[in-house]
This record gives structure tokens, sequence and C-alpha cells, in this order.
């Protein structure tokens, strides 16, 4: 949150820092410097500042910076009221941002009232056309096929949770069935089960809809809390309680849900890593990485082993300064197999990759990243990363050529005596 804060003061400072308010005088840049050294890093100050500064200056040039700073900072701090009141502002003036367009939708629909629900539908079909319109453009950055594909799943399944309760809170509880069934089906989590269950029981099908609160039950989510889960044994308890008298058979339910539930993930990852091994991917250790010969190599056969990541790129003139340090430090371990260096290319064009090394009689055994980039948060090149024999990450050197050849030494010899 804190780093946040800092982006978006000096966001509004520079901006303002640049141009003149409508009255020609710098008295808005002043004031709203002030306000925001004043707020520190409290978001709710933050907040303050800026609602403050634009109650003084209504006609302000940069009312759409500083009310997409509003926005963000109160997605951050979890302020439904005021991601509502400024995401709608935003809104009105952008369509893209797929963010926006899911918290607002969300925000909105923390209540049951029918306006807002008309709203959240609105903004929640927006976000679904978004992400749809993404599955026709390559993975961002690093991020690999599957895991892209996982997340724009995951984004569909999302944006048609939040049409199911609009829908269902517009007073349509089997048409609201109907949509997070298709969100479950687009990807399998909890709160889609859930949402299912909610409007299955809205419809009088108290059973059926027990069967899908345990399917969120017993569904491991990082985004179910064990509030979340609670609720839910409580409410499959009354459910079947007043369906059937006690809540004697529950049980078989809940465990039967259980194979149901893991079953479909598992068919799912699956799929996911026969499109890409690293869909499903966290650990370094989990990861496969291609190789630039056409080879592949897990790196799960590396345990037991010091291994040393070296992230570089063909376009990156520190990479090929730190190439030869790097080989010195690789000469010295040559003769100890439980030490590995692998080179990993972070070119978005491969085949740029082949050419240099002929060119260049680089000798290294060279990998593409294959998502370990994303996966290990590598925002520069050259970074060496070093991995000990449990699999952790020991350390991480970026670009110091008067050291790196004693450092990354060291560094080796540490973990070979853990």
């Amino acid at each position: 949150m804190k780093s946040l804060l800092l982006a978006l003061m000096l966001f509004a400072s520079s901006a303002l820092a640049q141009h003149k308010s409508a009255d020609g005088s710098d008295a808005e840049r002043k004031d709203l410097g002030t306000a925001l050294a004043e707020a520190g890093s409290s978001p709710i100050e933050f907040m303050r500042a800026l609602e403050g500064h634009l109650a003084k200056y209504p006609m302000t040039e940069h009312r759409a910076e500083i009310e997409r700073a509003m926005v963000k900072s109160a997605i951050e701090a979890k302020d439904d009221s005021r991601i509502a009141l400024y995401g709608e502002k935003v809104l009105a003036r952008e369509n893209g941002d797929l963010q926006i367009l899911d918290r607002v939708a969300r925000a909105l629909l923390t209540s049951d009232n029918k306006e807002n629900a008309e709203k959240a539908l609105d903004y929640a079909r927006r976000y679904q056309t978004g992400v749809q319109a993404l599955r026709d453009k390559p993975a961002p950055g690093q991020v690999s096929a599957g895991k892209w594909q996982d997340e724009l799943d995951r984004g569909i399944a999302r944006a048609l949770v939040l049409e199911a309760r609009a829908t269902g809170n517009l007073g349509k509880a089997e048409e609201a069935a109907t949509l997070a069934q298709r969100s479950y089906d687009s990807y399998p989590t909890a709160e889609g089960a859930r949402e299912i269950g909610r409007w299955l029981a809205r419809a009088g099908k108290s059973m059926e809809a027990v069967e899908h609160i345990a399917d969120a039950f017993t569904i491991e989510d990082p985004k179910s809390t064990e509030i979340d889960r609670g609720k839910d044994r409580m409410r499959m308890g009354e459910l079947y309680t007043k369906a059937n008298g006690s809540e004697k058979g529950l049980g078989d339910i809940i465990l039967q849900a259980y194979d149901r539930s893991n079953a479909l993930i598992a068919a799912r990852v699956a799929k996911l890593r026969a499109l890409d091994p690293n869909a499903s991917a966290q650990k370094v250790l989990e990861f496969t990485v291609p190789g630039v010969s056409g080879d592949s190599l897990s790196l799960s056969s590396l345990r037991g082993k010091t291994v040393v990541l070296d992230f570089w790129a063909t376009w990156c003139g520190p990479c090929r300064a730190q190439h030869p340090l790097y080989e010195k430090v690789q000469e010295k371990f040559k003769n100890q197999p439980d030490v590995v260096f692998l080179a990993i290319d972070t070119d978005e064009d491969r085949s740029l990759v082949a050419p240099f090394l002929a060119a260049q009689h680089w000798t290294s055994r060279v990998y593409f990243e294959a998502g370990l980039q994303h996966a290990l948060e590598i925002s520069s090149i050259p970074t060496t990363i070093i991995v000990d024999r449990n699999g952790q990450i020991a350390s991480r050197i970026g670009f110091i050529p008067d050291r790196f050849v004693d450092m990354l030494t060291d560094r080796i010899q540490q973990t070979l005596k853990n």
C-alpha cells in the first residue's frame, strides 16, 4: 500500500508541477503538495486530501487524473463506497480498465439495491467483453501461454459471477443460477459454486443448492476464507435440515462434493499442462524450461544440487559484459557435479538466440525462461539466481562487475556448506 501511495503522490505532484491551474497561478500545485505531505502514508488521509483538493479546485484540469488516483487508492484500501463513487466517474470517461470495471461492479453489489444491480450488470458485461477481447492477443511480457489461458478463463468466471449476482438482485433467480453455472464451467471456484447455490436456494431448489454449496465448501480456493467456508457449512446445514428434518446424510454429500470438485480441478490442471507444462508451476523447481537446441529440462531433476540461473537477453549490453565473468565462476566449479549452471534467455523473439550464441561462441547451457522470469519477479537483467539443494532461493545478484566473480563464488560455496 505504501508503494502505491508514494507513486500516486509523485504522480499528482508532478502532474501539477508541469501545468498551472485554471486561474493561472501555482496555488493549486502548492496546496496539493502540502495536503499530500500532511497525509503521510495513511490511505484514508491520502484520499481525504485529494477530495479536499477537488472541493477547493472544482475546475481543475487534472480532475480526471486525480479521480483515477482516488479509485486506485480506494481499491487498495478496500473502500467500497469510494470505489463506486470515483470508479463510476472514471468509467464514464474510459471503457477499458478491467480492474476498475471488476471492482466497481463488486462494490455496487455489496447491497441488494436494484439500481446498483443494473449498473453492476452493465459493468460486469463490459468486463467480460474486455477479457474476451484479450483471447485474440498474445500473452503479455513473460507470461506463459498456459498461465495466460488460465487467467483469461478465471477472468471470464469472475465476470459471470458478477453478472449472476446482479441478475439475481434484479429478481431473476433461475437466470442468475444459470449464469453462475457458466462461471463455474469456465473456471471452477468456490465463489462460482457458492453463487449457484445462492440462487438455486432462492428458486426453491434446496437440495440442488446444498450440492453446489458443498462444492464451494470443499474447493481449495485462496480467495475463499475460513469465514466463507464457515458460512457455507451453516447454510448447507440449514437447507439440508429444512428439507430432511436433520443433518443425517449431509456428510455423504460433502464427501461426494470433495471427490467431484477435486476431479474437476485435476482435469483442468491436466488440460493446461498439456498446453503448457508450467501452467501450474509456482516454485522454481516445478518449472520445465525448453532448450535452444530443442530439448527441455525439468528443473525438478536438479533437486539436491546447487543451481545457478543466469537471466540474460541478446539485446542486453551488461549481459554480454558479465558473461565472461560468469564463465570464470563456472570454470571454478567444473569438477563439481552438484553445482549446475544454466543460462536463461529472456528474449521475446526466440529466433534471435541461436544465431547470437553461434556468433558469440558461447558454450553455456541455454534455455528459454518459460515463465520463470515472472515467477521469480525479475525486473532487470542480468540477474543471477542461486537455488540451494532444497530448491529454495539462496541468493540474488544484479550487475556488479567489479565484485561479481568473488560474490557469486562465495554464495555458491555457502549453499554447499548448508
